[in-house]
């Protein structure tokens, strides 16, 4: 006997956390390619290398950034036979390609570094300083915006964590630029752009290890399958659980399902519906849990069950 429970299976142009956040999103985006143009343009005039990392690091956010929204756009597609959970797993792969954008983008930085390091060009301090102060504002300004959703989705907490980077990285760019100003240690700023490499990879990693955890299906962060199978097994009728399983489908959507052995006596109707509300309101309720899968068993039945899960 199988029962599931969901508020709602439909998706809506906001139904998942990042399409909740997508005017966030697209604010943020506005902003970010705007000061790539000017720390282009800045770069390129100023010959600094460590403005361009920082051009370049926001330009990746830029992409990513498009990349989650598109993605946010796709998965409000419908669910259909070939495809039972609909396109909501395209944010997670949004989030992948963001991950892996941002390392490519790190390790072209660090190369250019490395080759700098024996001969600096000179650098043109003044405008380099004013590209970079007017990243760095930028950046806050960006960090404000998404900081009450980045722990709702991936894609949003990916693009908030590139912002905090280029913040970061703005402000090494205007550390480097003052040296220069004030030493003429021209080689301050090929060290500022190899900072920003650096800065990127710890985040970039850890947003990737993010991602193949939902792709692998591993349980959710903070959630104690042994504490579940307890609150499962204080159901009255309840006997024992097996082949649990408890995963996201995408940023805020878990998903939950096991197999619970119930005494002969409880399984009549009134008595299997009865077992049911409370499982299902244990899970809602203590677990934040709401689509969740009972497959309800008799104790005769348990012995031919397979049990090669949790």
């Amino acid at each position: 006997m199988g029962h599931d429970h969901s508020h709602s299976h439909g998706i809506t142009a906001s139904g998942t956390s990042t399409g909740k956040h997508r005017k966030r999103l697209v604010a943020v985006l506005a902003i970010t390619l705007a000061v790539v143009v000017i720390q282009l343009i800045g770069a390129l005039v100023s010959g600094s290398l460590a403005l361009l990392a920082d051009a370049g690091h926001m330009l990746s956010d830029a992409a990513g950034v498009f990349i989650a929204l598109l993605a946010a756009w796709i998965a409000t597609r419908p669910a259909s036979d070939q495809r039972t959970y609909g396109y909501q797993r395209a944010e997670v792969l949004a989030a992948l390609a963001n991950a892996l954008v941002l390392i490519v983008i790190a390790v072209l930085i660090f190369t250019e570094a490395i080759r700098r390091l024996g001969s600096t060009p000179e650098v043109h301090t003044d405008i380099m300083l004013a590209a970079a102060v007017l990243g760095a504002v930028a950046n806050l300004i960006s960090l404000l915006i998404l900081r009450g959703a980045q722990k709702e989705s991936l894609n949003v907490r990916g693009a908030y964590l590139e912002v905090l980077g280029d913040l970061l990285g703005s402000l090494a760019v205007i550390a480097a630029a003052i040296v220069i100003m004030i030493t003429g240690y021209q080689a301050a700023d090929t060290f500022a752009s190899i900072l920003i490499a650096f800065m990127i990879l710890p985040r970039a990693w850890h947003l990737l290890r993010d991602v193949v955890d939902v792709l692998l299906e591993a349980s959710p962060k903070g959630v104690d399958v042994k504490l579940i199978r307890e609150h499962i097994l204080a159901v009255d009728g309840v006997v024992s659980v097996h082949d649990i399983h408890i995963w996201t489908i995408t940023s805020g959507m878990p998903v939950f399902s096991a197999h619970v052995v119930v005494e002969d006596a409880a399984l009549g109707a009134r008595g299997a519906d009865r077992v049911l509300d409370k499982l299902v309101t244990c899970l809602g309720q203590h677990f934040d849990t709401e689509h969740c899968t009972f497959q309800l068993e008799p104790v005769t039945h348990a012995e031919h069950e397979a049990r090669q899960h949790a």
